[in-house]
């Protein structure tokens, strides 16, 4: 690994060819491999860029999905492999690709230390060997992509019958990532789906072979170590190592927001660093029989990286979190929306994140998962979505129909932001006798809904120039809290030079500690929580937010114990943190 951090998937379009920006320069990044609509026009998109020829994958080819997403990954490869001849076979000169590679590098690592030694060295023979030595030591960032697991939507066949498990959406695009040139990770994401899991053991890349690592990897995006160990055992059993845990924040986090129970990250990773080793001793194992009954030798235990992301704003926290830890990595998602270099916001998007406030990112009800999503007020999406509400055609057009998992009122599932769902939905909410306060609560959480689909590709259309004259041109984003402290619009360098400590964005920017941003927003939501429930509250409901607040009580202890030798504003911190666990103390979870 050139860097100790990566840029994370960041939705649908906005880091899907983020790799063909940064993988050059030894940084790590994640495409989402959802959409092979959008997939399919970004090939087309590039190809064109890069004067090679064209040839489409309709939507009538037999295992289209599959087939779109291993070309267009292929195509990263081919292009991204170009890009490093180019940068190893350049002079080093002020301001070529070769000297940015290493000077955007950590200066703990031998390779930048030996650049420096060559940019000193004023013997033409000897800075010559040493040039040479370089350009063999230059290494490409990671093509990752992820997958969320769950989002796994069964397809049918035009006479309407369907067409079994390995064409369904998330099984399709693992199979395009298996069969795919590249030898990389592909991230899981959104918790445990046992048939997709269970595919992953058809695919040869994915073991050792001849004594050597297995060419595709397995990364494995978490909230708790719990979960982690159980999905990690399933997946040893088969033989299969998961190779990267990636603990991510369950609310201070970009997308959609996956609370715990009350678990904070702090906690999580020290549970994490401390069972560490005997977790990795009995998945090893596991693994190591599931491979031997398959007749498959391994020399010797896999490595398993363990890197933590969501919220990570300063070099400090980034630095702590690695030392303190024992962490392999950092990922460092939102910012980067900031940063047009690696990312695609359109220009009127970007000047609203960039000039936005705090109270302009909050945790949603958009998602048509029903899952908790990281929104932005002031996205043109949101505001769509209102203008319809106005003018009494509340919901979206569905075409892509990712997301459609409803049969409240069909027989095939439908989306919940699709027009034709939220007008039935509201149809039946005026059959029911509700008070108008009772109404107007369910309407908003009905229409509250927004077409994800869409709304996380447009940016990516709109800055290639790409969107057709009929598309709809609503964004929608989805950044983290964490975006508010950055009120700039960054250059490659900057923002990697800010997670390093060589230079700070963040000047004269009052911003809580990462452990103390994500608490408050567990305090929050669990205040919503309670607020939301039935009155009265069922017994299973209030034992489990009395967990839930008992939990996040036990957060707090561990974190006031652990500041005062670790933080070097211990004190600040620890205030803010007791200020938060009076909070919670007077959260009354036993409404009746």
């Amino acid at each position: 690994m050139s860097h100790t951090f990566h840029i994370p998937v960041l939705g649908l379009g906005f880091s899907i060819d983020t790799p063909l920006k940064v993988a050059r320069y030894g940084i790590s990044s994640v495409v989402s491999i959802v959409d092979d609509q959008m997939i399919e026009r970004m090939r087309e998109h590039h190809l064109r860029q890069s004067g090679l020829p064209y040839v489409s994958i309709p939507a009538t080819e037999e295992d289209f999905r599959a087939k779109r997403i291993t070309a267009y990954l292929d195509l990263l490869h081919t292009l991204i492999s170009k890009q490093i001849s180019i940068l190893k076979a350049e002079e080093f000169s002020e301001g070529a690709d070769i000297c940015k590679y290493f000077e955007l590098l950590p200066d703990h690592l031998p390779e930048k230390r030996l650049y420096e030694e060559m940019l000193m060295e004023t013997d033409a023979a000897t800075k010559n060997i040493l040039q040479q030595r370089l350009r063999t030591l230059i290494c490409q960032g990671a093509v990752d992509v992820n997958i969320m697991s769950k989002v796994d939507k069964i397809n049918y066949s035009k006479d309407g019958q369907p067409l079994g498990d390995k064409f369904s959406d998330a099984l399709a695009s693992l199979r395009g990532f298996a069969n795919s040139t590249l030898s990389s990770s592909i991230i899981l994401s959104a918790g445990m789906n046992p048939r997709l899991y269970s595919y992953l053991e058809e695919f040869e890349g994915f073991f050792p072979a001849n004594g050597l690592p297995a060419e595709k990897k397995i990364i494995l995006k978490v909230s708790d170590y719990r979960s982690a160990f159980i999905q990690a055992k399933f997946l040893a059993k088969k033989g299969l190592w998961v190779h990267e845990f990636r603990i991510e924040s369950g609310l201070n986090c970009g997308g959609h927001a996956f609370a715990t129970e009350g678990f904070l990250l702090g906690p999580i990773l020290e549970e994490f660093k401390h069972k560490r080793q005997a977790m990795t001793d009995e998945l090893f194992d596991s693994y190591q029989s599931a491979l031997t009954s398959k007749g498959i030798p391994e020399a010797q235990k896999p490595v398993t990286r363990i890197t933590v992301q969501g919220g990570i704003g300063t070099a400090e926290e980034n630095e702590f979190l690695q030392d303190y830890y024992q962490l392999d990595g950092t990922g460092w998602g939102s910012p980067f929306l900031l940063v047009p270099e690696a990312t695609n916001v359109d220009d009127s998007t970007l000047n609203l994140l960039a000039t936005a406030d705090g109270t302009d990112f909050y945790i949603s009800g958009a998602s048509p998962l029903g899952i908790p999503f990281n929104n932005f007020r002031k996205s043109t999406a949101e505001q769509q979505r209102l203008e319809r509400i106005a003018k009494g055609r509340p919901g979206s057009p569905c075409t892509k129909k990712y997301l459609v998992s409803n049969t409240e009122f069909t027989e095939q599932p439908i989306c919940t932001a699709s027009r034709e769902y939220q007008n039935l939905k509201i149809k039946n909410l005026k059959e029911q006798a509700l008070s108008e306060e009772e109404y107007d609560k369910a309407f908003a959480t009905i229409t509250e809904k927004i077409c994800l689909c869409e709304g996380l590709v447009t940016s990516a259309y709109i800055k290639k120039g790409m969107l057709k004259p009929r598309e709809n041109k609503a964004v929608a984003i989805c950044p983290g809290p964490n975006t508010a402290y950055f009120s700039g619009i960054y250059t490659l360098e900057e923002m990697v030079k800010h997670i390093y400590g060589k230079m700070n964005l963040l000047n004269n920017v009052s911003r809580p500690h990462v452990f103390v941003n994500e608490l408050k927003l567990y305090v929050d939501y669990l205040k919503k929580d309670v607020e939301m429930s039935v009155k009265p509250m069922a017994d299973k409901k209030a034992k489990q937010l009395s967990k839930f607040k008992e939990q996040l009580l036990i957060g707090v202890d561990y974190y006031l114990n652990l500041l005062p030798s670790v933080s070097a504003c211990a004190d600040q911190v620890s205030a803010e943190i007791k200020k938060l666990q009076q909070s919670i103390a007077e959260i009354n979870v036993v409404v009746v």
